[in-house]
């Protein structure tokens, strides 16, 4: 069965590229597809989600599935911020513990994690790479003090 695969604005997917373009061929009512795109993507809205539109060729019947958004995507909303820091040195804001666990639990599924303290570990990475304190001190401190047994999840 045909796929289409794209990243959209969550809750604000149009017919205009990528999505028209592609869907137009398989023959499918675009206005459906992209009502039922955004009605799934709401929960994400503010976020760019990835998305795949699997259609039936024989029947035109589609299904939309709806990835989860990147971790720089979270971290993002729940600092309320449009992009990260432009280099390491510079912070951008500051999580808390809770928070950065919420997130790792929000994509445990889809990370190579083997358990909660690897993907909160994970999740930390990127808060280093993006210029993101985490209660008040750089991801790194925190990932060493995860690893040494002295922050407990």
């Amino acid at each position: 069965m045909p796929e289409v695969n794209a990243v959209v604005e969550a809750g604000k997917a149009t017919a205009a590229p990528p999505l028209g373009p592609a869907l137009g061929p398989l023959g499918v009512n675009i206005g459906k597809v992209i009502e039922e795109i955004n009605k799934k993507t709401k929960p994400f809205e503010g976020m760019k989600v990835p998305i795949k539109v699997i259609v039936d060729p024989a029947t035109k019947e589609f299904r939309v599935e709806v990835g989860s958004p990147s971790v720089a995507a979270l971290i993002k909303k729940e600092l309320n911020i449009k992009k990260g820091a432009s280099n390491v040195k510079e912070a951008v804001g500051n999580l808390t513990l809770q928070q950065v666990k919420k997130i790792a639990e929000m994509k445990f599924e889809s990370m190579s994690a083997k358990d909660l303290k690897a993907a909160v570990c994970e999740v930390l990475g990127t808060c280093n790479s993006m210029g993101v304190f985490v209660e008040g001190k750089r991801a790194k401190e925190i990932i060493k003090k995860i690893k040494a047994g002295e922050i407990s999840l």
